[in-house]
């Protein structure tokens, strides 16, 4: 699976430019400043123009950010949050970009749960706007996805017509 990452920042003056990455997405990370409430509390708002604008079958990770700082400079709390993001529907955790805990795992909950509804059948990856689309010619060939019993994947079958992308970077 390829993901397409932007980071639109979350700044209200690039909202207009936000918009159109919202456009057919299949997944959204929303990211607050646990030690910042007004990050938080424009939540509501980010996530009715996610919806609004992208798939309809949008998977959204909530991600609380700044764990490592200390607990008194905390302003929104993990049970709040939590209970938030079970009201609208996203998955939740608390990570630290500082230390890096937990950093990859928002990525890898939403991958996962965008396979599991392309396998459960709510998203169908060859309609219009799912906001899934196959990349090579042999990648329309893909085998039968499963999730594996830990945080990563596993891809069925023999993987024949797969070929390993080399990075162009750096």
């Amino acid at each position: 699976m390829k993901l397409q990452l932007w980071d639109t920042a979350g700044q209200e003056r690039f909202r207009s430019v936000t918009r159109n990455y919202y456009r057919g997405a299949a997944g959204a990370i929303l990211v607050y400043d646990i030690t910042n409430r007004s990050t938080f509390n424009s939540l509501s708002s980010w996530l009715a123009d996610a919806r609004s604008l992208a798939s309809p079958d949008l998977a959204v990770v909530l991600v609380g950010n700044k764990v490592d700082l200390e607990e008194d400079s905390r302003q929104v709390g993990e049970l709040e949050a939590s209970k938030w993001a079970k009201r609208h529907d996203c998955l939740f955790l608390e990570t630290s970009s500082w230390t890096g805990e937990a950093v990859s795992t928002p990525f890898l909950l939403l991958a996962r749960s965008i396979l599991l509804s392309i396998e459960s059948g709510r998203i169908d990856p060859a309609r219009n706007g799912s906001g899934i689309s196959y990349g090579e010619r042999a990648l329309k060939r893909v085998p039968s996805w499963s999730v594996g019993s830990d945080s990563g994947f596993e891809v069925g079958g023999s993987g024949r017509g797969f070929k390993k992308v080399k990075s162009k970077c750096c």
